[in-house]
């Protein structure tokens, strides 16, 4: 799959359910109206939209949500799909979780072929964790990060940087993730969905965060890449590595080679975009892919070159209404 700027598509991030066990500060409001499960595709319907995408060149995917372990028998989901590494077709399954079911899956995980996981994780004292995500216990998600270090699965740790309220933590993050074996990647707040704070009182460009680590840490550049936007460093002190994701700063577009798929069929070609694909009605119009194929083919045919994301005093307003959890985070 090539889009309309020559880049090759082979990344499918897929947004399972839309609902989750927390209700970070960042991402959702408290009061959540999720989707009716009648607007939800089946767990069976999803693995026959990523098998087309998997026909079509897609070699990596990653499961996210909401939450995606608290969909039900996802596990079934994540076994079928798990059989695309068995036989070749695909290089890697991975998922993006908030930690809090890990403890239940991750020996199921590994045995369906996860190697990797990545983990948000905003904190590392227990009462501001409480706070940012209202719902849940910081205990309980350490627990499961370790019972996926246990069952042999890499964990990446998320940190979204947010002014005034995790900024001070974050030596403590490299300190932490290196004794453990993790990389540790900071993301930059995103204007996605209307929340209750204002994203211009959270956002934290990351150029100056940097820059600080720094003044205490020896950072080099790093040539690893994982397929996603991060940019490394490497830290010596720790043997470890930090990633950079800054969709306001820097953006990261021009080698943009991913897709998103929400569990209701519906195809965003760009996160900062409105534009979308159903995929849906041409799934459940005929047993046969052909449709569906040809669906997928004119939407990367229109992927866009890059977001229009902004963050300022003047525009208050998300710069796309839908909830990262909508899309898949």
């Amino acid at each position: 799959m090539i889009d309309p700027y020559g880049r090759e598509i082979t990344y499918l991030r897929v947004s399972v359910t839309d609902r989750c066990d927390f209700r970070c500060v960042y991402c959702m409001s408290e009061d959540m109206t999720f989707l009716p499960k009648r607007d939800i595709l089946s767990l069976e319907e999803l693995e026959r939209l990523c098998g087309a995408f998997i026909r079509k060149g897609v070699r990596r995917l990653r499961l996210t949500g909401g939450e995606p372990l608290v969909r039900r028998n996802v596990m079934n989901l994540i076994g079928a799909l798990g059989r695309h590494i068995a036989d070749g077709n695909l290089d890697e399954l991975t998922l993006t979780t908030n930690g809090s079911q890990l403890a239940r899956f991750a020996d199921q995980l590994y045995a369906s072929g996860v190697r990797r996981i990545n983990v948000s994780l905003d904190t590392l004292d227990a009462d501001r964790f409480k706070a940012i995500t209202r719902w849940g216990r910081l205990e309980q998600v350490l627990g499961g990060i370790e019972a996926a270090k246990q069952a042999g699965i890499r964990v990446k740790i998320n940190t979204v940087a947010l002014k005034g309220v995790n900024e001070g933590e974050f030596d403590r993050f490299v300190n932490w993730c290196g004794a453990e074996g993790f990389d540790w990647t900071l993301i930059e707040t995103m204007p996605l969905g209307d929340i209750d704070g204002d994203r211009t009182d959270q956002y934290l460009p990351l150029d100056g965060v940097r820059e600080r680590l720094g003044e205490r840490w020896t950072l080099t550049e790093s040539g690893y890449r994982t397929g996603g936007p991060a940019r490394y460093a490497d830290v010596a002190e720790t043997g470890g590595r930090i990633g950079f994701i800054t969709p306001m700063s820097h953006n990261f577009c021009e080698s943009c080679n991913r897709v998103r798929l929400t569990c209701t069929g519906t195809l965003y070609m760009c996160l900062g975009q409105e534009d979308a694909a159903d995929l849906r009605a041409p799934l459940r119009e005929s047993a046969e892919d052909d449709l569906i194929e040809a669906a997928i083919d004119r939407a990367i045919g229109r992927k866009p070159k890059g977001h229009d994301f902004v963050i300022d005093r003047a525009g208050r307003k998300p710069a796309v209404a839908r909830h990262m959890s909508v899309t898949g985070g």
